[in-house]
């Protein structure tokens, strides 16, 4: 079986031939179109013509999505999407069985099924960049909400006081860009100069600055694993995203839940923190995932 796995992001759209097993045999990436939802059809349907014998096609990309209708509410990164019936838009062109999920719940269904999570039963999927992506995994299987928004952790509210404005919400406090701007406030540099790789190299040089900005970002992500928790019980989280390869950011996240649990007075079940088990190839693994879940495996 030959499936051709999608991830569109907002600069590369990477593809991949797999079978059911998870094995690549092809991959490669081509520029994601930026002007119009036709452009974009085109591009995904011009790669599937160029191989023979695919037996379906699973995409990964941002938005709000119904992956049972084909629909996307709202395109992410992608505005163009918003409001689209992109499956079958492509059926017209790629007369295959094709599905769609959310990137934040692709990379949870690969944890899932082949990564981390493969041995729970309930795991929850947090993935670190410009914003925090999530997904919770219940019976080994994804689940999606009411409306198509379960896991979308960005938009808790870490506000104290008053109505939690956009600088206030967890997607904003946590996600990679923040973590670069307290690291740059800290050390006194420009902010534009700083990225992720900046801020790692001087954490894992010993850098105290940096070593204090760590400390304080990923208290900020303890206390929303511990809330989550505690609502969700997951057997297991998984870290992922850019700097989940660094193994000091998961050790800080469990460092900073074992001090939240010393000074809890309640005997309360103790979130254990894994780093993914997949990084760049998270999108497409956990496509193809979600296409056998709906083709293969009914």
């Amino acid at each position: 079986m030959n499936i051709l796995t999608f991830d569109i992001g907002g600069t590369y759209i990477k593809y991949a031939v797999m079978n059911e097993n998870g094995e690549f045999s092809e991959r490669n990436r081509i520029r994601t179109p930026r002007t119009s939802r036709e452009e974009l059809i085109d591009v995904l349907a011009g790669v599937f013509e160029n191989y023979a014998g695919i037996d379906g096609i699973a995409i990964s990309m941002p938005g709000i999505i119904d992956r049972k209708n084909g629909y996307c509410y709202m395109g992410g990164a992608l505005s163009y999407n918003n409001e689209f019936f992109l499956r079958d838009a492509l059926y017209e062109k790629c007369h295959v069985p094709i599905v769609m999920e959310n990137d934040a719940k692709c990379a949870a269904m690969a944890e899932a099924s082949f990564g981390a999570l493969k041995d729970t039963e309930d795991g929850f999927v947090l993935i670190f960049g410009t914003m925090i992506g999530g997904g919770y995994i219940h019976n080994h299987r994804l689940i999606r909400g009411t409306h198509f928004a379960a896991g979308e952790v960005s938009y808790i509210t870490s506000s104290h006081d008053g109505y939690p404005y956009r600088e206030e919400v967890f997607g904003n406090r946590c996600g990679t860009p923040h973590l670069c701007r307290m690291y740059a406030e800290a050390a006194g540099l420009d902010p534009e100069e700083v990225s992720g790789v900046t801020v790692f190299e001087a954490v894992n040089s010993g850098n105290a600055r940096a070593l204090k900005v760590l400390d304080q970002y990923c208290h900020e992500i303890a206390l929303q694993i511990f809330n989550l928790q505690t609502i969700l019980d997951p057997g297991r989280f998984a870290i992922g995203g850019g700097i989940s390869a660094q193994p000091v950011f998961t050790e800080t996240i469990r460092k900073k839940l074992k001090e939240l649990y010393d000074a809890c007075p309640y005997a309360i079940p103790h979130a254990e923190v894994v780093a993914c088990a997949f990084q760049n190839d998270a999108n497409l693994i956990g496509a193809l995932s979600c296409w056998l879940e709906d083709y293969l495996q009914k």
